[in-house]
């Protein structure tokens, strides 16, 4: 029941923030197809971890924002390679290893590493990442145990 309601309010917000109309008439038809579609899987028994992963805590928000001034400090790295007229790239393959439990973590942790430009997760074993770099600065280990620790705040054990 609970992943039913948070399922269910999550649509909801989803559909408040995309339709943008707060009339009386569709805030009700817009509830009524929410309600719906949680009804629907329900009935197909999809409410499970993975499709409402209510386990994260509330901190995602604060990994979202420090996430974000990660990409974007990342972004300026690899911009400001791209546009040097010595392009100074020392690729490699490394191996980073993960210390994460849930699944959930290891997804949260492998799409952050990929999201960061610079590097990229190319290969997922349990326990470790293989993790395309394109400096040796994005391939410092430090990095990696910093968001892994971040990822390891938001995940619940």
């Amino acid at each position: 029941m609970t992943k039913a309601l948070g399922l269910l309010v999550a649509l909801f917000a989803l559909w408040l923030a995309l339709s943008g109309y707060f009339k009386a008439f569709l805030l009700i038809v817009g509830f009524l197809s929410c309600l719906f579609t949680v009804l629907l899987a329900r009935r197909m028994k999809l409410l499970d971890d993975e499709a409402v992963p209510l386990q994260l805590r509330l901190t995602l928000p604060l990994y979202w924002s420090w996430l974000g001034g990660e990409i974007f400090k990342s972004a300026w790295a690899v911009s400001k390679i791209i546009l040097s007229r010595n392009i100074a790239l020392s690729q490699q393959l490394i191996a980073v290893e993960s210390p994460l439990k849930t699944d959930m973590g290891h997804v949260i942790f492998a799409n952050s590493i990929t999201l960061t430009p610079g590097t990229v997760t190319v290969e997922a074993a349990p326990g470790k990442f293989l993790v395309h770099a394109l400096t040796d600065e994005a391939a410092g280990a430090e990095a990696f145990s910093e968001m892994a620790r971040r990822v390891a705040a938001v995940e619940t054990r």
